[in-house]
C-alpha cells in the first residue's frame, strides 16, 4: 500500500486538480501492477474527490481515499469533528488514526486510538493506524518499548481477523515533515519490532497477514530503498 497524507493543505479546486493528477498516472497501470493507492485530502475535499470516476471500469478502486482523523461516536454534540459513518457516506474506505500530531496537539491517546479503530471497523472502514517514537526516546534507546505498546495499546479488544485487517503506519515523529529519514535498517528493524509483537499476541498467521508501512519524510529519492526491506510493506 502506498498511502498519502495530504494534512491541512489545498482548497477543493487544489485537490482535484492533485487527485486528478495522481489518477492519471495510476490509470496507466492495471490492478494487478499496483499496491494499493491511498490519498487523504481534508475533509472539505472529500466530496470532490471521491465523486472522481476510474477509467479503467473498476470503479475507482485502484484509487481509493481516506480520512484523516474520526471520532469513535455515530453522532452527538462533538463539535468540530466528524464520524467514521460520515466520513463513509463522503466516499472513503480507509481512516487514519493516531497520527502523531494528531497525539501531538489535539490530545489523542491510545485509549481514543483504540476506540477508534473500533468504530472503523463497525463501518466497514479500514484504519491506518500510525506509531512512532520522539527524538528523545529513540535517543534513550526505548523506541521499541514505545512504538511495540503503542501497537498493543491500539489493537486492544479487536479479533484476529480484524487484526489481520489493521494497517499499521511505523511513523517516527522526529522524521515527519523534517526531512530527516530513519535508514532503511531503522525503519525496517522497527517495522519488524511491531510485527513481532503483534505475533506474540495473536500469532504468526495473523502477523504476516498485517500490512506495515513507513512513513516519515519518504519521498523519491528514497522509496526504492524503503520499499525493498523485508517488513516495509
Amino acid at each position: 500500500i502506498i498511502a498519502g497524507n495530504w494534512k491541512m493543505n489545498l482548497l477543493q479546486s487544489d485537490a482535484k486538480a492533485l487527485y486528478e493528477g495522481v489518477k492519471s498516472f495510476v490509470d496507466k497501470f492495471s490492478a494487478t501492477q499496483l499496491p494499493t493507492v491511498v490519498i487523504a485530502p481534508v475533509f472539505t475535499s472529500l466530496n470532490q474527490v471521491a465523486e472522481i470516476p476510474c477509467d479503467c471500469g473498476c470503479n475507482g478502486s485502484k484509487l481509493y481515499v481516506a480520512g484523516q482523523n474520526c471520532h469513535w461516536e455515530k453522532s452527538g454534540a462533538f463539535t468540530g469533528e466528524i464520524s467514521v459513518e460520515m466520513l463513509k457516506d463522503a466516499g472513503c474506505s480507509f481512516v487514519i488514526i493516531g497520527h502523531s500530531e494528531r497525539r501531538q496537539y489535539f490530545a489523542e491517546t491510545d485509549e481514543t486510538v483504540n476506540k477508534k479503530i473500533k468504530s472503523a471497523f463497525l463501518n466497514n472502514l479500514k484504519p491506518i493506524v500510525c506509531v512512532g517514537e520522539t527524538l528523545e526516546q529513540r535517543e534513550a534507546g526505548i523506541q521499541y518499548d514505545i512504538i511495540t505498546e503503542q501497537t498493543k495499546k491500539a489493537l486492544d479488544g479487536l479479533t484476529e481477523e480484524q487484526v489481520a485487517n489493521t494497517i499499521i503506519a511505523y511513523e517516527p515523529i522526529w522524521a515527519i515533515g523534517t526531512g530527516k529519514t530513519a535508514t532503511k535498517e531503522d525503519a525496517n528493524d522497527a517495522c519488524r519490532k511491531i510485527r513481532e509483537k503483534i505475533a506474540q499476541i495473536y500469532g504468526q498467521n495473523v502477523a504476516e497477514r498485517v500490512i506495515i508501512q513507513y512513513g516519515g519524510s519518504m519521498k523519491p529519492e528514497n522509496a526504492k530503498e524503503l520499499l525493498e526491506m523485508s517488513d516495509i510493506d
